[in-house]
């Protein structure tokens, strides 16, 4: 295993990743003492070990080994002498050697090959080679300095020492290279360093590239600065004045440093020194941001009136500072509309500035602006006034319903019954619950002992930026104690990427801390009070309904005048602060938590070992870091079966309706910080646009989020508890019901002998692995949300709705909301009924067909007549689910098949089905939507028609057009001679073509093309496996032929933007638009370049996507038509939700596919065609053009020939927008078949 440690840590050609975030210098985890880390550290630092990796790189690519357990590797480091170094292994037992409990099915043997024992030999000769050339090296060394020193002072001699032990580390510095994606990066490893970081744990603020400090657009330096920010907000947090000015003087003090603080870190120094009243210390800190040029703004003069107030100062003090205040240029009265308050601020800068103006009243709120969106001007219109439609709940209930999940955030978890806990009780599980019991509550007792130690090492350490101490403060040490154990409950036993436990802990602790601070700031307390007279909007025995959510309560919140602001300034951390901080905690709780060797077996030796192991797992070339549970603790928690599951709040259905969204900080959870737009991890350029843009721009979007998240959900009770027998009943894959991981294939039979393991044995160990992986991971998938669902079985619950970045909407609950699959969709109902009305019972049978995946082509009439003829099919499937002819398990969608039965039995067997109360949702979905889309832009007639929005009697399916045109290639072709062509005679179907057609407008290029025909292919039994790459090759060229001709329009417009877009990344930039609704867009594609993130565990290399890198021009050209017509279609369903929310109808979204009552489809039909038309009669392409020309064509800056030539090229690209055909758009709205 010693072996396998080394090959896994110097693995250099191997890119190292795990979940999108690739590592660099890896390293283990052993419960050894500081002393013996620090000589494997040394030596580790300085081997050559890495040339004999080069010659072994392949065999270790080919390697059928997929897990190596890291096991300790000790080499020692220089002598007293530094010149003998004896050369030491000390081994600590893997897992699989500390206990000889029984194997679990999933658990296999990791066996080295035949040539890991050859390799093994080579490194110890060559490790004996290294050290006797150091001690020469150091030799030497040493002599030099004994004769230097006759010559000079001990001070120079010393200085001399230095540069020699530099030179020397230069000399065994390893080169690492990456060759799976054909790119070489150097990494240089300090030893001595890391050495002095490991001891300390803390480092002085890092060097900061110069470039850097001068560009102050650059996302590095605002990451930079927001890194500062939090360290100063912490200590405000904590109520430490001192400690933040201290740490303001680091940066203030250093002519460099300083250039990162903005007014905003003064702010908050002095905010803090406000609330103790020190207005000497405000006026140092006023004096310290003159004097290095900065201007003090509105809220630094708020902070010292907040001051002045507390200090009991004299008028004439207060009116000197209003004074200076109005010399600045600003008013009084802009305190009180453009500043944030927190606690009794607000209050308190009043109180000040009426010690001078007796009567000064608060000014009013600025009148509301409205948005002058040319689509939505009608519905923003105040000429008539429109009713929006109430809950059917009363103002009472809404408020007990709003203290619920008040008290649920609060707790900031929830623990809720499995829906495995049906099972009986063994006496097994019983033992094991109550040793589990015992085990957490003295691993609770370690890992606090194990923080309160870190915490006072760091504590005596100097405050630096890097500093994770006053993080560390901000809560209870049982609270971080507690988020630890949690994540320990909830691992996998195949183990968890390192960054992303790392960030699962940091964000914890984040979302924790933000709590905090809306309770400590009563902003909690105003969100109460609003949303008490909110609930009047919503309630059905209430006045107000004339407002949309956001118009009333920004009134509400206009009205209440005092208290704290609902916005709290901006707090947010930093991508790496939050892995820094998880790292640490991990780090804290692999070191901590220990289980007795014997405690499975008896007859073991008592020795506490490590629960959790540090290993690397190969995925494909790539190579990851992953924290695993012992065997010992996975069998015990499988033995437990505990029935209790825990949750963050967040990702819980809200059990009331959400706070509307009224600003990209503000909106959806109660207390949960949701930010209103989803991004990457540490890219930070979304929030700054969404900030930039006018706040009347972004009211569409925010009012159709609000819009979809105000609709109020329930459960289907007997489709759930089906689904729940069927899920403990060993789950059934067909139906898309996971089965337990006690059904996984065995693995093959371990042979006594290592080097018996033959390929195909090893392969067939991968695959049992990997599939045993995969039930897991997709058993617990499904446990989630059926628990959950449970868990909301007699509520009524609602999904709170924020976007991506394209400004596409997603539920923000994770595991169970409608955008899930079968299962998830089945078990959903709109909390509010709604008769069917004279169409409804039609309109829910030709649901039920369209659900089957039957009668695709046949007009609805025909659907609806083959309802009517299968009905007693129909009656038997929601009678006898599961006894009867099970005809709704043969359908494509068999779930919600079944839930459609049971609400077609229920409404046909009423008295009168017309006036059956159904809370069913009926989907409406796009024809391929995409193109739709791209017809409609180039307004080209035979995409149109394939596409279906122009009117036919029957539905055009636009796979099988295609299919019929590389047919029709395929026969010429085959007549000529061309082999290939005749070997493909009756194997080109619809299914063959259809993905490629259907992700060709999303950007599929022709290698992903021919990939996803290969895979079609493959699953044709009778196609010759020979031909499968040059039949892959030739029909996906024959696809995009016959989509050229059939779409010349659409390839006109999609090889327009990925020019343009080409063009615009070659310059540096990257590609921005703005959608009709107003959103702004940027593409977040850069490239990446790594950050090394020092860990005693393993050094992580995070990359850094941002936007003080170059543009990934590939990424930024291919992904432009795509990301484009997403944010076309996202619009086309805003407008959809918005006017339906006018004309009173229940309407929420799965992207192109619309849900609504069966009763309101034709009204749903007759706005979406409406609003389709709408948007696609403003100048889409013709703005698109004008505002890239504006943004990235108008710079007047006189700049070198080659930059004249560019912009010349790129304004003749923007300018010649493609030109359309001759399609009537008007056609749409009597398009039956458009969304159907």
């Amino acid at each position: 295993m010693s072996l396998l440690r080394l090959r896994a840590a110097l693995l250099g050609p191997a890119r190292l990743r795990g979940a999108g975030i690739p590592w660099s210098v890896l390293r283990n985890y052993s419960s050894t003492s500081t002393k013996e880390k620090a000589r494997r550290n040394a030596i580790c630092e300085r081997t050559e070990l890495l040339e004999v990796l080069k010659a072994r790189v392949k065999q270790l690519q080919a390697s059928n080994v997929p897990e190596v357990t890291v096991s300790k590797v000790e080499l020692a480091p220089l002598g007293k002498d530094k010149c003998q170094v004896p050369l030491q292994r000390v081994a600590v037992p893997s897992p699989a050697e500390e206990q000889s409990a029984p194997k679990r099915k999933d658990e296999g043997p990791a066996r080295p090959s035949n040539w890991v024992e050859k390799l093994k030999k080579e490194m110890y000769v060559r490790q004996l080679k290294v050290e006797r050339k150091l001690s020469i090296a150091a030799s030497q060394l040493a002599l030099e300095g004994q004769a230097k020193a006759k010559m000079k002072s001990k001070t120079k001699a010393k200085a001399k020492s230095k540069k020699s032990l530099k030179s020397l580390k230069a000399t065994v510095m390893p080169t690492w290279t990456q060759s799976p994606a054909g790119l070489s990066r150097a990494y240089a490893h300090k030893p001595w360093l890391a050495e002095m970081k490991e001891g300390t744990k803390e480092q002085k603020p890092r060097k900061v590239p110069q470039k850097v400090l001068e560009d102050k657009e650059s996302s590095q330096y605002k990451i930079l600065q927001q890194t500062i920010l939090s360290n100063l907000e912490c200590f405000q947090f904590l109520q430490q004045p001192e400690e933040a000015e201290r740490f303001l003087l680091l940066y203030h003090s250093s002519p460099v440093k300083r250039r990162l603080l903005n007014v905003t870190a003064y702010n908050i120094v002095m905010r803090s020194w406000a609330k103790k009243g020190c207005l000497h210390r405000i006026n140092r800190l006023f004096s310290m941001l003159q004097s290095v040029g900065l201007r003090p703004n509105l809220d630094s003069y708020a902070a010292e009136l907040e001051c002045m107030s507390r200090d009991e100062s004299s008028s004439k003090v207060i009116q000197r500072c209003v004074q200076r205040l109005k010399n600045d240029g600003f008013h009084v009265d802009e305190l009180f509309h453009k500043c944030l308050f927190e606690e009794d601020e607000k209050e308190k800068v009043l109180r000040a500035i009426r010690m001078i103006q007796p009567n000064y009243q608060l000014p009013p709120p600025p009148n509301p602006e409205t948005c002058k969106s040319a689509l939505l001007r009608d519905f923003y219109s105040r000429e008539k006034t429109v009713s929006y439609p109430k809950l059917d709940f009363s103002a009472q209930e809404l408020r007990e319903r709003f203290q619920q999940q008040l008290e649920m955030e609060l707790n900031n978890t929830i623990t809720i019954e499995s829906v495995e806990a049906t099972k009986p009780l063994t006496p097994q599980a019983i033992k094991a619950r109550k040793l589990l019991a015992t085990l957490r509550s003295q691993w609770h007792n370690s890992i606090l002992q194990a923080l309160q130690k870190s915490k006072h090492s760091m504590s005596k350490v100097n405050m630096s930026g890097y500093n994770l101490y006053p993080y560390l403060c901000l809560l209870p040490d049982e609270e971080y104690v507690g988020i630890m154990l949690q994540v320990l409950n909830t691992l996998s036993p195949q183990g968890e990427s390192l960054a992303i436990l790392a960030k699962e802990l940091g964000s914890k602790i984040y979302n924790r801390y933000v709590t905090q601070r809306k309770l400590r700031s009563r902003q909690l307390e105003k969100v109460q009070e609003v949303y008490e007279d909110y609930i009047h909007l919503l309630a059905k025995d209430s006045q107000p309904d004339e407002y949309l959510p956001r118009e009333y309560w920004e009134k509400l919140v206009a009205e209440a005048g005092f208290g704290p602001s609902l916005n709290l300034k901006d707090c947010s951390w930093p991508y790496m602060l939050l892995l820094r901080l998880g790292m640490h905690l991990l780090e804290l709780l692999v070191q901590a938590v220990k289980v007795p060797r014997n405690i499975l077996n008896t007859r073991l030796e008592s020795k506490l070992i490590p629960v959790l192991y540090h290993v690397y797992s190969f995925r494909n070339s790539w190579q990851v870091g992953l924290i695993k549970p012992h065997p010992i603790f996975s069998q015990i928690v499988s033995d437990a079966a505990e029935t209790m599951l825990t949750f963050n709040s967040f990702v819980i259905p809200m059990l009331c309706p959400p706070v509307p969204w009224t600003s990209p900080h503000f909106g959806a959870f109660v207390l949960n910080d949701t930010k209103l737009m989803r991004y990457v991890d540490g890219a930070i350029q979304h929030q700054l646009l969404l900030e930039q843009c006018p706040q009347v721009n972004l009211h569409p979007v925010l009012d159709a989020l609000n819009q979809l998240g105000n609709c109020a959900w329930k459960i289907n009770q007997p489709v759930l508890d089906i689904i729940i027998s069927i899920f403990n009943d060993k789950g059934n894959e067909k139906l898309d019901i996971p089965p337990p991981i006690s059904e996984a294939p065995r693995p093959p039979v371990a042979p006594s002998n290592s080097s018996a393991w033959n390929k195909s044995q090893k392969h067939e160990l991968l695959l049992c692995k990997k599939k045993t992986a995969e039930m897991h991971s997709l058993r617990m998938d499904a446990l989630y949300k059926l628990s959950i669902a449970n868990y909301v079985r007699d509520k009524v619950f609602w999904f709170p709705h924020n976007m991506d970045f394209r400004g596409r909407t997603y539920p923000c609950p994770p595991y169970f909301n409608h955008l899930g699959n079968d299962v998830t969709r089945a078990i959903l109902l709109f909390a509010e009924g709604r008769p069917l009305g004279p169409k409804g019972l039609d309109w829910l049978k030709i649901h039920l067909i369209n659900l089957t995946g039957l009668k695709k082509k046949n007009a609805l009439q025909e659907r609806l007549e083959y309802a009517n003829e299968i009905m007693e099919e129909i009656l038997d499937s929601a009678d006898h689910p599961l006894t009867g002819r099970k005809w709704w398990m043969k359908t494509d969608e068999p779930w919600q098949a079944l839930a459609c039965c049971m609400e077609i039995a229920k409404a046909s067997r009423s008295p009168d089905p017309a006036a059956y109360v159904s809370h069913f949702p009926v989907h409406q979905d796009g024809s391929c939507n995409g193109l739709q889309h791209y017809a409609a832009l180039g307004r080209d007639l035979i995409g149109a028609i394939s596409v279906n929005l122009m009117p036919c009697d029957v539905p055009q399916d636009v796979y099988s057009a295609v299919a019929q045109q590389v047919e029709e290639f395929r026969k010429k072709d085959a007549q000529q001679g061309v082999k290939i062509a005749q070997v493909l005679q009756g194997f080109i179907s619809r299914k063959v073509v259809k993905q490629t057609v259907m992700t060709v407008v999303y950007g599929v290029t022709r290698y992903g093309g021919r990939l996803q025909m290969e895979k079609r292919l493959k699953e044709i039994d009778d196609f010759p496996e020979e031909y499968l790459w040059e039949a892959s090759h030739y029909l996906v060229k024959q696809v995009f032929n016959g989509i050229k001709e059939m779409f010349s329009a659409t390839r006109d417009i999609q090889n327009w933007l990925t020019e343009s877009a080409k063009l615009i990344a070659q310059s540096g930039r990257t590609v921005e638009w703005v959608t009709p609704l107003g959103l702004p867009v940027v593409q977040p594609y850069y490239r990446a370049r790594s950050t090394v993130l020092n860990c005693s565990m393993q050094n992580l290399s995070v990359k850094n996507s941002n936007s003080n890198q170059k543009p990934d021009t590939v990424k930024q050209k291919n992904a432009f038509p795509p990301n484009f017509i997403h944010s076309l279609d996202s619009t086309h369903m805003m407008l959809t939700a918005l006017h339906c929310l006018r004309r009173g109808l229940t309407f929420v979204s799965v992207h192109d596919c619309y849900w609504t009552h069966a009763l309101t489809v034709d009204v749903m039909n007759q706005i979406c065609r409406q609003q389709f038309v709408a948007l696609h009669s403003e100048k889409i392409l013709q703005d698109l053009s004008e505002f890239m020309l504006k943004k990235y064509c108008s710079s007047s800056s006189p700049g070198r020939e080659t930059k004249a030539l560019w912009q010349k090229k790129l304004m003749e690209q923007l300018s010649n927008v493609p030109k359309t055909g001759e399609f009537n758009l008007r056609k749409v709205m009597e398009s039956t078949y458009f969304f159907s």
